[in-house]
Formats: structure tokens, sequence, C-alpha cells
């Protein structure tokens, strides 16, 4: 594929937003071109309010390899470059954290390295049954500091400390079971699990959606009762948002709720 074409793809369909990474030939790496392409998608999905979802796919045999090693090497031993470009990939991260909506890694093939904390970086992950998992810079003599970021906080301490000193893969089964993915899915199927997901989401109020990313994000960086406090507040504003006093009137009468803000 030419590097003429867009390093990274985007399509919406009813509130479903899905970036696609399109350097299939790379096992679409985390080029600067990459990087610089999805930054630049997450900046305008934070500011677009009919987006409800998002998804990030990829195109090829490989959700994401990583960095680009390539590219990384011809760039020698300077330190201020691979700072920047470390930088830059942690504010990719942290985007699609901050983004106001959930975020849903569709996940075949290959997530390694930066590749798979990418996935730990979204909210929500299906992987097809044939993908594979891995933190490998270990192999090639570079601790993975930066997905260990992520990585250690989806997947318990030990198993992400195993991930990191081995290099080794995991599959899709134990990926699930270790809490970096949600869902599980026959790669014939892939797509169907993820459109099961999206559309659960999109089935509930945007206000409660919004919201709630938002508050749980922040609150897991408190203590416990400043967390509770926070809540709370949080809990109190939403009580009186259109959409709760919609959807309790709608169970108390037995009917499905008719949301204000689709």
């Amino acid at each position: 594929m030419s590097e003429t074409t867009p390093a990274v793809l985007r399509h919406d369909v009813e509130g479903v937003a899905t970036l696609t990474l399109n350097r299939p030939g790379s096992f679409n790496a985390l080029s600067e071109e990459v990087l610089e392409a999805l930054a630049a998608e997450l900046e305008r999905l934070a500011n677009d309010g009919a987006v409800r979802c998002v998804v990030l796919a990829a195109e090829g045999r490989a959700f994401c390899a990583g960095h680009d090693l390539k590219q990384m090497r011809t760039h020698g031993d300077d330190r201020d470059y691979f700072q920047d470009l470390f930088t830059r990939c942690a504010g990719v991260m942290q985007a699609i954290v901050a983004l106001p909506v959930p975020v849903v890694a569709r996940v075949q093939g290959l997530a390694t390295a930066a590749g798979c904390q990418l996935v730990a970086s979204c909210d929500l992950a299906v992987a097809a049954r044939s993908a594979r998992f891995a933190v490998s810079g270990i192999n090639a003599g570079l601790f993975c500091s930066t997905p260990a970021v992520a990585l250690s906080r989806n997947v318990a301490r030990k198993r992400a400390m195993e991930m990191l000193l081995t290099g080794e893969f995991i599959d899709a089964d134990t990926a699930r079971d270790w809490a970096l993915i949600n869902r599980v899915a026959d790669d014939e199927r892939l797509d169907a699990a993820v459109a099961d997901l999206t559309g659960s989401i999109c089935a509930k109020s945007a206000v409660a959606v919004r919201t709630g990313k938002a508050m749980f994000q922040r609150q897991l960086r408190m203590p416990l009762d400043e967390a509770y406090a926070f809540a709370g507040d949080v809990m109190a504003d939403n009580m009186r948002a259109e959409d709760v006093a919609e959807g309790i009137d709608a169970f108390i009468e037995k009917r499905r709720p008719v949301w204000q803000d689709r």
C-alpha cells in the first residue's frame, strides 16, 4: 500500500466512528506518521457531539506491532528524538482515555509492545480467537516501560510483570481471563461481536455514558474517601438530567425509555 494513502481511516455509521490503522504492510506499526494521524483524528472526535462510541481497528493480518523499529533505528542514539516519540505516543494513549465516549479495540492478529499498550488504553476490547498479545521489547533488549503503564492498569501486577519480563505471547482467551480484553469472538464473527458491544452502548443515554466514562477515569486516581465524595457529586448532578427522569419513568411504566440526547 502506498505511503501516500491515509495512515488512519475514519468511517462513521449511526453514531459509531471507526478509526482504522491503515499500514498493513508494516503490521500497522506506530510510526511517526501513524501517531500524528491518530492524534489528529482523536482531537476531531473529542469535539464531535454526534459520536456515541469509537472503534479502533486495523487493516491486514495484525492489529498493531508496536513502534516502527526500522524508523527508530535511523535515528541512532538520538535521545531527544526517542523522548519526543514516546511523549507523542503517550499523548495518543492519554487522548484515548480522555475521549468523552467509550473506545473499543477491535483486535485481530498480533498486538505487540505499543500495540498491546494501545489495546490496554482503550476502554473496552474485543479480540478474534486467533489474536495474540505480547509486550516483547525485552526480547530486543528494551524493557517496554511505556506499555507497562497501560498494561499495569488493566492486568494484575504479577501477570503484567510476567508479560514484561518474558516477552511471551498470550492468546485471546488468556487475555480475557487476565482482563486485558473483554470478549473473544470466532474470527469470522469479530465484526458482529464488536457491533453487539457498540450497539449496547449506543442504546444507552448519551448523557449517562459520557458522564460515566469521565467519572470512572477520574476516580481511579483518587483515594477511596475522595472517590466516593466525587462520585456522589457526579451522581447528584446526573440525577437532574432529563434522561434520568425518563429512564425512571420508563422503568416504573414498564416501557422502553426514549432518550432525549441521541
